[in-house]
């Protein structure tokens, strides 16, 4: 299940580190994290992680086989002010924000792998077989000689 939480005024970069360290745990164990780190991002983030329960429990998966599958920090807007300097100047300031989105998969869910053989079977018939690869050859230019540059003095 997913739940994504847009422009949260706070820079990636902090939110990363709040991001990181819940990524690949249980969704029990990351609450628990997330409920005694003291980020401002992680009262969010728990906020966001709790919808993401919210909505698999809508879809009839129980909350004990979650955890977080995969959660990314991405770019949002980014503001720009200007702060007085000295001597009449401006220097900018960048006030930034972040899209935050949690996807949470299912433990003890089997997924079907299909193997796919790289040997064609026995017995083919030329129709089917692959051509071999051409070989690559590769022009060699010379190099070239240097200009000299007479200057005027």
């Amino acid at each position: 299940m997913k739940a994504s939480l847009t422009n949260y005024r706070q820079s990636p970069r902090k939110v990363r580190l709040v991001a990181s360290l819940i990524r690949g745990k249980s969704v029990a164990v990351a609450d628990r994290e997330l409920a005694f780190l003291v980020k401002r991002a992680s009262s969010p983030i728990r906020v966001l992680l709790a919808s993401a329960v919210a909505n698999a429990k809508q879809a009839g998966i129980e909350a004990e086989n979650l955890f977080v599958k995969e959660i990314r920090v991405d770019k949002g807007i980014v503001m720009k002010r200007q702060m007085p300097r000295a001597f009449g100047r401006a220097s900018r300031i960048n006030k930034r924000a972040s899209h935050v989105l949690i996807v949470l998969g299912e433990r003890g869910v089997e997924t079907k792998k299909i193997e796919v053989s790289k040997n064609p079977p026995a017995g083919g018939s030329k129709k089917t077989a692959k051509p071999a690869a051409k070989a690559v050859t590769k022009k060699i230019s010379k190099p070239r000689a240097k200009k000299t540059v007479k200057s005027h003095e």
